[in-house]
């Protein structure tokens, strides 16, 4: 796997993945950027994020749950100094769907936590990451 990241001007980059998919990363107005896109940092929260919904979506639709939409709030506490790495990391998972089954959708989210989600492993060994979940009634 590789990206390619390209500075702009000021506190922005261009990144480009490896599958040929760009976005722009800036920093705040404070810090001499124009606010143009996310910061890096938020990058790994929103890869994390999308890394566990998929995992989510695969192990229920594999076992035949009739998911209609999933969608996670991270939330992430970051240390005072430098390097000021994330510290604590909760990911709570919303999930709708016809009779779903609720053992399912809480294994569903444990095994993206503990086996399947590579960027939520990997920042779970800096931070202390946790997980929630509620089924989402029509």
């Amino acid at each position: 796997m590789k990206t390619r990241v390209k500075w702009i001007e000021n506190v922005a980059f261009m990144a480009e993945s490896g599958s040929g998919h760009a976005v722009v990363m800036d920093g705040a107005v404070e810090g001499g950027g124009r606010n143009l896109g996310p910061r890096p940092m938020e990058m790994l929260l929103m890869g994390m994020g999308g890394c566990s919904a998929y995992d989510v979506v695969y192990i229920l639709k594999r076992g035949r749950e009739n998911v209609e939409d999933v969608d996670v709030d991270v939330e992430a506490e970051r240390a005072a100094k430098d390097p000021k790495v994330f510290t604590k990391i909760h990911m709570h998972f919303r999930v709708k769907g016809e009779g779903l089954n609720e053992k399912k959708v809480e294994r569903a989210v444990e095994l993206s936590a503990d086996k399947y989600c590579s960027a939520s492993i990997m920042l779970g060994k800096a931070a202390e990451v946790t997980h929630s979940f509620e089924l989402v009634k029509e």
